[in-house]
């Protein structure tokens, strides 16, 4: 085991991965550690995205052994959102003052089903990207930031996706091919191929796109491959400076999926996890996790270095986990300052890319200003300017 007093961070790869098999005993010093590296470089102070979630369309091509989300065509439960839908979804983000719309999907829907693709014609449109560009930009007409996270893109489709999207996002997951092997989740996944995704994320820094990823904990992945993975995106980041944030994601189980009798991660997995990102990444790269995911350690995810909780939506429930509604902002917040954190909403781009050149379309300053400028506003409880709301469990219409 790797002794922290004596090395240098961000971790070296040898160091981290001497730190890969800590046992539970030897947690303490870690999360000491990364605790103090967030302090010195976010300070007290832990952010939250107000946002609203359009779920444009759970129909994909993958088939992942624990996601209850995606659909085939004609399944029980199956959706693409009409433009009505999406208009209506950002009307009340609008007016419970959210400031970023998220649009996530499954990857390549279109490529799979035909019937997808008839529908997109009826709806005026070519392509998944061409109704994801018309949803961005109808989210800018109300007021929200878009953000995307469609899969797997190519290089021109981000770029088209640039303009009119502050950021982006894909989920490394997992950088081990052993999790596409036959037996592991997957195996049926063509998209969650690692070389895949870590192309993409490579194009994306190319074209200068502050970027959203993360891992996924608990699918039957090693310690030594979580660390694998930071280590992975670390390398991209350091080559193109765009990684503005990375999520610890933890699995849960839901019924009717594949590994409905897997366990799920541990608190001291979870931390861990959490823990090796914030003493892996650079400084300039937050580390998130998701609280309704985790909606009885609080206090631990802090312990263990997070700066950030990720969007939090008073309007629509999280579609990717609908068992795990959103916590209340309140209940966070009083949570945050029990042990000496204040919360505050942020945009769906990080501050430090707004000053550099290239990684923001022009169009979309000024829209990222007015957004900027509503949530530094003190509201009428004297909070800053994204009102109270509970997390929301309304239909998806």
């Amino acid at each position: 085991m790797t002794d922290l007093d004596s090395v240098r961070l961000p971790l070296s790869d040898e160091d981290a991965l001497g730190l890969a098999e800590v046992p539970e005993s030897g947690l303490g010093p870690v999360l000491e550690a990364a605790g103090r590296v967030r302090d010195r470089v976010f300070g007290r102070r832990v952010t939250y995205s107000p946002k609203v979630f359009l779920p444009v369309t759970n129909l994909c091509r993958n088939h992942c052994d624990y996601c209850s989300f995606r659909k085939s065509p004609g399944e029980s439960g199956e959706w693409t959102m009409q433009p009505g839908e999406i208009d209506g979804a950002l009307l009340r983000a609008r007016d419970h003052g959210c400031a970023e719309a998220l649009l996530c999907l499954g990857d390549k829907p279109e490529k799979a089903f035909g019937s997808y693709r008839r529908l997109l014609a009826t709806f005026g449109h070519d392509d998944t990207v061409d109704y994801l560009v018309w949803a961005s930009r109808r989210a800018l007409e109300h007021g929200l930031l878009p953000h995307t996270n469609a899969g797997v893109l190519t290089a021109a489709e981000m770029a088209r996706l640039k303009e009119v999207n502050v950021s982006l996002g894909l989920m490394l997951e997992c950088a081990s091919p052993r999790l596409c092997e036959p037996g592991m989740p997957h195996h049926r996944a063509p998209d969650k191929r690692p070389a895949v995704r870590l192309s993409m994320m490579a194009e994306a820094g190319v074209l200068a796109i502050p970027f959203t990823t993360g891992i996924l904990v608990g699918i039957g992945e090693t310690r030594r491959e979580r660390v694998e993975s930071l280590l992975a995106i670390r390398q991209l980041h350091r080559q193109y400076g765009h990684i503005q944030e990375v999520i610890v994601q933890s699995f849960r189980v839901r019924p009717g999926i594949p590994m409905e009798a897997a366990p799920e991660p541990d608190d001291a997995e979870v931390a861990h996890a959490i823990a090796m990102a914030r003493l892996i990444l650079d400084d300039d790269v937050g580390v998130q996790a998701p609280p309704n995911l985790n909606e009885k350690s609080t206090a631990l995810l802090l312990a263990a270095g997070i700066n950030d909780f990720g969007g939090i939506s008073p309007v629509t429930p999280d579609y990717i986990n609908p068992r795990h509604p959103w916590p209340h902002v309140d209940a966070l917040a009083a949570a945050c300052a029990r042990d000496g954190y204040t919360l505050a909403p942020r945009l769906a781009i990080y501050e430090s890319y707004l000053e550099r050149p290239g990684f923001l379309a022009d169009a979309l300053h000024e829209p990222v200003r007015r957004v900027r400028d509503r949530l530094a506003r003190p509201s009428e409880t004297g909070e800053q300017g994204v009102p109270r709301g509970t997390g929301a469990m309304g239909a998806l219409s």
